[in-house]
């Protein structure tokens, strides 16, 4: 009798030093217009890896574009387990059309509501080839759009309004930031648009 209390109590003892030190294992997302991890997320493009159970997982480091995501990583965060956001697919991924100097709305969908530094929007460059994985030679690297949230926490969903650059014809992607104030992390989402 006395082994079994020892052991369970071994067994609890291990148990809260695990819960402790595991991360939360969920984020953030832009489901409006449909990000890649999105698409994927809702089943409407399949062949997605992970990312189709976890579609707000797409998390690595921050200080994008002078840091963070390799060149052909940063749909998934640099983070191997999304490739699949990084295939181009010949350029066959969903897009939502978009004009010149339209206003579009952004939505991410949080499930986890860190304390935010801010939030950014990049866009490819003219003459991007869809076919090509997202590179920063072929995003303008200044941002469309800066949000600052001075390290005050999210609600679950939120919402930014941009006006969408001119200058862009055809298949296009929108990289779209969202840098975590106390971590080193920040979240990655690609929206494929067509002017």
């Amino acid at each position: 009798m006395r082994t079994r209390h020892l052991v369970g109590a071994a067994v609890a003892a291990l148990a809260v030093p695990l819960t402790v030190a595991l991360p939360a294992q969920s984020h953030g997302y832009v489901s409006t217009p449909p990000s890649r991890a999105a698409l994927c997320g809702a089943g409407t493009v399949t062949d997605c890896g992970a990312i189709r159970w976890e579609p707000q997982s797409v998390e690595g480091s921050k200080g994008f574009p002078g840091a963070g995501p390799a060149d052909g990583t940063i749909c998934a965060g640099g983070n191997s387990r999304f490739a699949e956001l990084d295939d181009p697919r010949g350029g066959a991924w969903p897009t939502t059309k978009v004009a010149a100097g339209q206003r579009l709305t952004f939505t991410w969908k949080f499930t986890a509501r860190h304390a935010t530094a801010n939030f950014k929007y990049y866009l490819t460059k003219a003459g991007y080839n869809a076919g090509q994985k997202v590179t920063r030679a072929g995003l303008e690297l200044t941002p469309f759009l800066t949000v600052p949230y001075n390290g005050t926490q999210v609600p679950s969903t939120l919402s930014h309004t941009a006006t969408i650059p001119s200058g862009r014809t055809g298949h296009q992607v929108v990289v779209a930031v969202w840098e975590i104030a106390d971590t080193g992390n920040a979240f990655y989402s690609c929206t494929d648009v067509l002017f």
